[in-house]
């Protein structure tokens, strides 16, 4: 059976023109990723990771080349479309977790669905079901400087899924954590990936991460080096 391909990449240049040697950050990237992929991107900093997955995201653009999410091409949505469009379909999770510290973890992880417009009584239930499944429904109250960084990292990806997005980017997510955090968040998310195939892209150093994926894409000066299924 075909698998249902999420983000599909072709030709992608970046080159940022800040300084007064252009740089050039990704050098044509094609790439695609399906439906349930539990995927890692990897190699040394400045390799293009982040700005891989920002441009995945809609957070930023390409200087070339095509993006497709769901079969729409997010290079050519306005700013404002792109907005709408990643509230939709886009699940972020990042290295400072970026929760927002006056909002409880329940406020927090209701967020995007709130301003979606949900309905006040599923946003209440898909919160539960969230915070019982990274096993903090008793933290549903507290906000985050009264969490470890574990726990603050299990909200951020219960944020992150509560729209029911298309697919997780997750940058560095472990890089903050200890031993015993990684090993939970990363069992939380193989097990979402496994029960909802929640389709999860990674870019990351960390070693933990990288033995639990099913498939490593390595970058090496903004190119694809190596695409391999483990």
């Amino acid at each position: 059976m075909n698998k249902e391909t999420v983000i599909k990449i072709r030709d992608v240049e970046k080159t940022y023109n800040e300084t007064k040697v252009p740089v050039h950050a990704l050098r044509g990237i094609s790439l695609e990723i399906d439906k349930g992929e539990f995927t890692a991107i990897v190699g040394p900093s400045g390799c293009g990771k982040t700005t891989l997955l920002n441009i995945i995201g809609g957070l930023d653009r390409p200087t070339s080349g095509q993006i497709e999410v769901n079969h729409q091409d997010i290079s050519q949505l306005s700013d404002n479309q792109l907005i709408d469009f990643r509230k939709e379909h886009i699940g972020f999770v990042f290295q400072s977790y970026n929760l927002i510290p006056v909002l409880t973890a329940k406020e927090n992880v209701e967020f995007v669905m709130l301003l979606q417009k949900r309905d006040t009584e599923l946003r209440n239930k898909r919160t539960r079901e969230l915070m019982a499944a990274v096993g903090l429904e008793d933290k549903m109250q507290s906000r985050p400087a009264e969490l470890s960084g574990g726990q603050q990292q299990r909200v951020a990806v219960a944020r992150a899924l509560a729209p029911k997005p298309s697919f997780i980017l997750a940058d560095e997510p472990t890089a903050n954590l200890d031993s015993t955090s990684t090993n939970n968040l990363l069992d939380i998310m193989a097990r979402l990936n496994q029960e909802e195939e929640m389709t999860f892209v990674f870019s990351t150093h960390d070693q933990r991460v990288i033995d639990r994926a099913r498939r490593i894409i390595t970058l090496e000066d903004g190119k694809v080096l190596k695409d391999e299924w483990v």
